[in-house]
Order: C-alpha cells, then structure tokens, then sequence
C-alpha cells in the first residue's frame, strides 16, 4: 500500500508559493508510490491540531488554478516554531503520522521551515516510522542557500518580488521627476530584514544608472550623517534624490527603539507590524535637518503586496515555482530522505535553470547574506554582477491572470467538513499556545 503525504506551508507567503504546490500535488497524483496528498491546514499547527484537508480529491481545475492564485490563502501558513523542548508537539505529530499512514513530509518555506522538516523527519526516523522529510524553497528574501551559489542558486518567490521593484521605482521615479520642485527627495522601504537581495532588485529599474538612484542595503553599516550627505550631494547636482532602504537597515545615529519592534515566534522583527519604520525615521531625519532644495522628503512604505501581486509576477518565477514542486515529489517518491529540491544555474551567460536537491542539514536555518563584491564600492549601489544575476528572474513576459466579472478568478478549494481527513485523535493544543 502506498503511504501518504502531508504538505504544509511557513512563513511568509509569494506570488507564486502556490505553484510550487501544485507541481507537488498533480506529480504526487501519478506516482504509485504517494497516496493521498493532505495539506496542514495553517502549517505545522494544522498538522499537530490534525486539521487535513484533502488535495488529492480537489477539483483538478481549482489545482490548475494555483498557478496564478498569489499568497497562502489556500491551504495556509503559520509563524509557528518549533523548538527542542516542545517535546509534546514532537510526540503529537509522531501520532498524526502513525494515525493517517504518512510515509512523506514536505515543508514549502525558508530557512527556518527547512529546520523545522529536518527535524520532524529525522525524529519519525528515530523513532522507527518510514517517513521521508522533503523541503519545498520559498523566500522572497532569496537568502536560503550558500554563499557560493552551488546548493541553491535562487528561491521561488525571489523572481517576482525583484519584478515588483523593477516595476515600482520605474514609476516611482516618473512622479519624483514630474514633482521634485515639491518633493524633491524619495524614501522607499523593501522587505528583506537584514538581507539586501530585495532592495538591491531596485537597480534593475535603471541598469545604465540614469536615475538618482541610492541603495542602502542592510549589509552594509551606514550612519545618517553619511546618507545626509549623499542625499545633499544629489540634490545639489540633479535638484532631486531617490533613496531606497533595507527594513532592517542599521543606521548609526539613527536607530528604532527595541521596544518598537514586534517580533514573530522565530525571534524575527516583524518590520510592518512594529510601531515605525526606518524609512519614516530617515524621513523625518532628512526634512528635520533641511533640505538644500525647497520642497521636503516623502516616504513611501510598500507593504504585502510586494509578496502577494500575481500581476506583477516573474513569468521566469512561475515556470521555476512549479518544477521545483515537481522536484519536491520526485525526490519525496523516490525516497530521497533529508533534501530540499534546488534551482541551479546551467550557464551564467545564457541563463538556464537545472532542477536538482540540497541536504536540509546545510541550508536549514542559515542566512544568506547578499554578497558583499556586489555593493559598491561607494556602498549606496550594486554592481553590475548582481544586475546579470538577477536580470534573467524577472523575466520579459507579462502574466496571463484569468478575469472573471472584472475579478480575478482565483483557485477555490473545497474546504468542506468532508473534505478534512477524519480525525482519530484527541483535541490538541500547540504547546506555545496554551495560557
């Protein structure tokens, strides 16, 4: 008899996390060694409140349609980490697979989802079940993988999110340019916490270096009387200034109180939740100290959509998205324990991706740091390196998103009563969650 498969999601969602689960889930349907694919409703919690829901027996059109429904609203993602001493959420999910007959995990994510797939499977293991463990990439932050680009050479999610930039400073700088007497210089804010790779797409809106452009990406330590300067400078010479920032950029003379910060399960600054931004403050730090121009700063904070907009998705990331599913479940099928399937690069010069698996124990819960060769030697840019990285993500084509009514037709899974896995065991409650 076959076994089955949970499939669950953590962390932040993408564009296109979704297609990557739908890779997994039509190639799981053909393989006889897969049973039934269940999805943790809500990640890892849904798999220890045994909340199953069925995605073999779904429609094969609302399957299809996860190709451009953006984000986790279909099957879920949580936030919820899971640490050596919940030994009680450990031993519940132990249950939950000898209950449902799970032979297969897979965990679609980032760094910290792939810790959590390491452990769960490698545990099953000890404790003699025959579950393979399999890790699905996901992050827009791109920062799972090594620094050498020969595990993972990028993440799903990455492509589009870059796109989003591209586009966003492109229109951007038509207003900065049309309005600069008024609003001369420009704050803007990227995702990415402590990791460049987000802000860094900002330079691919302008790859000849036409605009007045600055990057300041959190890798690299700045203080505000240096930005001051390299503000005034621009305005000085092109009359306005465009400034982009890592959220979690560390500016000395400027810095967010600690107890500004909200901050998730995994100990992460959650930047968007937490009671001001650095961009709001270096706002108001540049308008305070006054300008060399007339006019004053603005601040423009991008908030979820730059994770979540289908229309501005990387047709490039799309395609990857999807055979990196793929990949997860032939690995899963094939029995290879302990991997996460990867995106390499066939060739640097005539871009071609190679689908092929990494050891969880290598990527799990290690951050990769934008490369340092790629920021400029004046640190407010990157170089043109990065720009030939990162060009061939974002792809040339636009998304064909199907309208229905003038609303886009998103993926409908059946999330009836029926639809779940009969639960066998008692009512649980996550460790971390009770009072």
């Amino acid at each position: 008899m076959p076994k089955n498969m949970i499939v669950a999601q953590s962390g932040g969602p993408s564009p296109v996390i979704n297609n990557t689960l739908r890779g997994l889930v039509e190639t799981a349907k053909q393989m006889d060694e897969i049973g039934t694919v269940y999805a943790g409703w809500h990640g890892i919690e849904g798999v220890l409140k045994e909340e199953l829901l069925n995605l073999t027996d779904q429609c094969p059109q609302e399957i299809a349609l996860l190709r451009t429904t953006p984000a986790a609203g279909s099957i879920g993602t949580c936030r919820y980490k899971l640490k050596e001493k919940q030994t009680e959420d450990f031993d519940r999910i132990m249950e939950i697979f000898k209950a449902h007959n799970i032979g297969y995990f897979c965990y679609i994510g980032g760094n910290d989802s792939m810790d959590t797939a390491n452990k769960v499977a490698n545990m099953a293991r000890e404790r003699g079940l025959d579950v393979c463990g399999i890790g699905g990439p996901k992050t827009i932050d791109n920062d799972v993988g090594d620094s050498e680009f020969k595990l993972v050479d990028h993440t799903p999610g990455y492509g589009s999110t870059a796109r989003y930039w591209t586009h966003y400073v492109q229109h951007s700088n038509e207003e900065n340019n049309g309005s600069c007497p008024a609003d001369p210089v420009l704050v803007m804010q990227a995702m990415g916490r402590k990791i460049g790779y987000i802000p860094a797409a900002a330079r691919l809106a302008d790859p000849k270096r036409e605009m007045p452009l600055q990057i300041y990406l959190a890798e690299r330590k700045v203080s505000i009387d240096q930005i001051f300067e390299n503000v005034n400078r621009s305005l000085k010479e092109h009359g306005r200034a465009m400034v982009v920032v890592s959220e979690g950029l560390e500016i000395e003379g400027l810095k967010i109180p600690e107890e500004f910060i909200v901050r998730d399960s995994f100990g992460h600054a959650m930047l968007s939740s937490s009671k001001i931004t650095v961009a709001q403050m270096l706002t108001n730090a540049l308008n305070e100290q006054k300008l060399p121009v007339k006019g004053a700063a603005r601040c423009n904070v991008p908030g979820t959509h730059q994770r979540n907009d289908m229309a501005y998705a990387s047709t490039v990331d799309l395609e990857e998205s999807y055979y990196v599913g793929q990949k997860a479940a032939l690995l899963a099928g094939a029995g290879e324990h302990g991997y996460m399937a990867t995106i390499l690069r066939g060739d640097w010069n005539n871009y071609r991706p190679v689908y092929d698996k990494a050891p969880l124990s290598e990527v799990a819960e290690k951050d990769r740091h934008f490369p340092s060769e790629w920021i400029s030697k004046c640190g407010t840019d990157v170089t043109d390196e990065f720009v030939k990285y990162a060009r061939p993500l974002i792809g040339d084509d636009w998304v064909s998103v199907p309208l229905i009514d003038g609303r886009v037709r998103l993926a409908k899974l059946n999330t009836s009563k029926e639809m779940f896995a009969t639960q066998k065991l008692p009512k649980y409650i996550p460790q971390t969650d009770r009072k």
